[in-house]
């Protein structure tokens, strides 16, 4: 930028460079979320080992096959590779703290001050709920789910599942059951930034009710039981998280005041 630069070449460059530092911005925390993944996955890779975390992934469906009966691997690398990507996922849900963060970190500056102090108790909530549906999918639904299917094998079959459609399977319903945990937090950040009041929400329970079921059908496998599981923890979570927005909205009723009145309208 020159001494001579016109005032409109100034207003061309000043939008330009800050947009070049979000860039720069949004680079760096992408690569510390990146790394933090890629350490805690070394570290698990060392011990306990990814095929002991396999191992111990693989227990509810080994639960349900014929005793001695053991899973299989039809690829050439796939007995290498599925632990591998095991590994990666555990590190993943290992590291989601510090991924939240650095998303939060990136967006913070452009908040008010009262909305940062909701980036501990969301960052916590967020991964809380989030292992807690990977939990109840792995030790209920997945157990379940497996007898359930187990009991309609005809006797004239041996069952032996591929690991790597077993692992798509599992990454899915993690996935799935994960999100899905995630709805009271969605349901206190849509209230608390004043996107969708909490009286909309309430009166919405009817469609929630019938979307939950829609989305349980098309992601878990075609068995009621496992849509079940899905869709009825979806609505009560819903109602869970109606009761936090109401109880968030309540009391930062002061907070909002300040604001309004120019205690708190200054940016970081």
């Amino acid at each position: 930028m020159t001494q001579n630069a016109k005032p409109d070449e100034l207003d061309q460059e000043q939008p330009q460079e800050t947009f070049m530092s979000h860039l720069v911005e949004l680079r760096s925390r992408l690569m510390k979320a990146v790394a933090a993944v890629i350490v805690v996955f070394v570290v698990l890779f060392i011990y306990p080992g990814a095929s002991a975390i396999y191992d111990l992934l693989a227990q509810p469906m080994l639960a349900s096959l014929p005793e001695g009966t053991r899973m299989i691997a039809t690829g050439v690398i796939t007995p290498f590779m599925v632990p591998v990507k095991v590994t990666l996922m555990a590190a993943f849900v290992v590291a989601l703290p510090i991924v939240l963060y650095q998303a939060w970190a990136f967006v913070a500056p452009g908040l008010y001050r009262h909305e940062k102090r909701l980036a501990m108790p969301l960052i916590l909530s967020s991964t809380l709920l989030f292992i807690l549906g990977m939990a109840f999918c792995y030790f209920f639904v997945f157990r379940t789910v497996f007898h359930f299917i187990s009991t309609f094998a005809p006797q004239s079959i041996t069952p032996a599942p591929d690991i790597e459609a077993y692992l798509s399977f599992v990454m899915t319903m993690f996935m799935a059951f994960g999100i899905t945990f995630e709805v009271p937090v969605a349901v206190v950040l849509l209230v608390k930034t004043g996107i969708v009041e909490l009286d909309k929400l309430r009166s919405a329970r009817g469609y929630v009710v019938v979307g939950a079921f829609v989305i349980a059908a098309v992601v878990t496998p075609p068995d009621v039981v496992s849509q079940f599981m899905l869709a009825v923890p979806l609505c009560i979570l819903y109602e869970v998280g109606l009761l936090c927005a109401r109880v968030v909205s309540s009391g930062s009723k002061e907070t909002d005041t300040e604001d309004t009145t120019g205690n708190l309208t200054e940016r970081p």
